[in-house]
């Protein structure tokens, strides 16, 4: 079959030892993204099976109606919004989901909390530029050690996020829904009063929702003033959960003091001049969440087992069974 696999911006997933699955067939990687839909459907229109990296090619009914031989959409990691599930099917295309993991993610968003909180970009900055400890302000960086963190919600990823508060010393604040917070007690952290609270009382706060229609732009301008001007937002999940303009308003008013972004609207074309992005109280990475060697070899391991089942007459993991049925 002709496998092809797009956007992969690093040209990675060639290199890992879990591509070698793939030998019997014909596998093309594309590495650059087209901006224009007719170059993307015309780089895309010889394949068989698309192996989608998470959530970064959307796929909706006007691209595959130009995709004529394509029979499968392997899935890394879970289904989302960036593909419309129902017009595969009316199309006869199967969708075979795959697994993931949290561990990246939990990491990472420690990592930036860590960054953010000592100044370490800044310090590292100035110190290349043959600064010692000087940053062109008297801002000192600050510790984790008995300060509170909020964790909006408690899922997989949120629920380790807590647990390195914990480990830190940290308060942990959760809040969610009913589930997320009667699974936060009995794992014996305190759940905030209220929505309004978690915003109050957080001096890191840190997003774990999932994007779906209701907690979109969940996140407004009136959630950012209540926090604390030395506060921390971090946002490793959606940037959509937060409501357009609300966090570079926020930014500029002082309430919170600092953010730690990364995922964007636009991924993966950024505008260099944004004002959020060169805000000097931001810290920013371009999405590197799940992007690291034994995430990939996770994710991509799985769906292409999904892709070898498919070939071998006995598909697996298929979210839309009904597809299947028409071919």
């Amino acid at each position: 079959m002709h496998i092809l696999i797009p956007d992969d911006y690093q040209d990675a997933v060639r290199h890992l030892p879990c591509f070698q699955r793939l030998h019997e067939h014909e596998v093309q990687v594309l590495t650059a993204m087209a901006t224009d839909p007719n170059e993307w459907a015309e780089r895309l229109v010889g394949a068989e099976v698309l192996v989608l990296i998470r959530e970064r090619t959307r796929v909706d009914a006007s691209l595959l109606r130009r995709l004529p031989r394509l029979r499968l959409i392997s899935q890394t990691g879970k289904v989302g919004a960036h593909l419309d599930l129902a017009a595969c099917t009316a199309h006869g295309i199967a969708v075979a989901e795959g697994i993931g993991s949290p561990v990246a993610p939990a990491e990472l968003t420690w990592a930036l909390i860590m960054a953010a909180s000592r100044r370490l970009p800044d310090y590292g900055r100035a110190l290349q530029n043959g600064h010692w400890q000087a940053t062109g302000d008297a801002v000192l960086g600050r510790a984790l050690h008995g300060r509170t963190l909020g964790v909006w919600s408690y899922g997989r990823i949120g629920r380790r996020v807590a647990g390195f508060g914990r480990a830190f010393g940290m308060q942990v604040l959760v809040w969610g829904g009913e589930y997320s917070c009667a699974q936060a007690r009995v794992d014996g952290f305190e759940v905030a009063a209220s929505r309004d609270a978690l915003f109050e009382r957080s001096d890191v706060l840190s997003l774990h929702r999932r994007l779906v229609a209701n907690t979109r732009h969940q996140v407004t301008a009136t959630d950012l003033a209540r926090m604390k001007p030395d506060a921390l937002l971090v946002n490793t999940s959606r940037a959509e959960l937060i409501a357009p303009g609300a966090l570079l308003a926020a930014l500029q008013a002082g309430r919170p003091g600092m953010a730690a972004l990364d995922v964007f609207e636009r991924e993966p074309v950024l505008d260099p001049s944004d004002p959020l992005l060169r805000h000097p109280r931001l810290l920013a990475t371009p999405h590197l969440g799940y992007v690291e060697r034994d995430s990939y070899e996770l994710y991509f391991g799985s769906a292409f087992d999904n892709v070898l089942a498919f070939a071998a007459g006995t598909p697996r993991n298929i979210v839309n069974p009904a597809a299947l049925a028409s071919r």
